[in-house]
């Protein structure tokens, strides 16, 4: 069974810093590329930041320069670093693997975790 589950969200002043943690299962995680992507009431799901198998990294505009993602293979983990929080970060975020396979994509999600930032 495929599993994506998200850890680290919470309630954080702006400025703050806060870690996510995605663990994995159930698949090959490092053929996979992982993703970070958050949703807010009302919006779109939109893409926060993105780490392929080799370890190229690709972000979000609004993100770029504050976030940080990373992983780690041998314990199937994917990370979002966050730093200098502002208001409009507050959105669940959500963990992603993809990989493009002979009849369309290979695509997981976890369940989300929530992050407020908020004084």
């Amino acid at each position: 069974q495929v599993q994506l589950v998200e850890s680290g969200g919470g309630l954080v002043q702006p400025g703050g810093s806060l870690r996510l943690s995605c663990a994995a299962s159930g698949f090959i995680f490092n053929i996979y590329a992982m993703g970070w992507y958050r949703q807010a009431p009302g919006k779109q799901r939109e893409l926060v930041a993105t780490i392929t198998n080799g370890g190229s990294t690709n972000y979000a505009d609004s993100v770029k320069g504050r976030f940080t993602i990373s992983r780690e293979n041998a314990k199937n983990t994917v990370y979002l670093q966050m730093n200098s929080l502002k208001p409009e970060d507050t959105a669940v975020y959500y963990c992603n693997a993809a990989r493009l396979v002979l009849f369309g994509r290979d695509d997981y999600w976890g369940q989300g975790t929530q992050v407020t930032v908020s004084s």
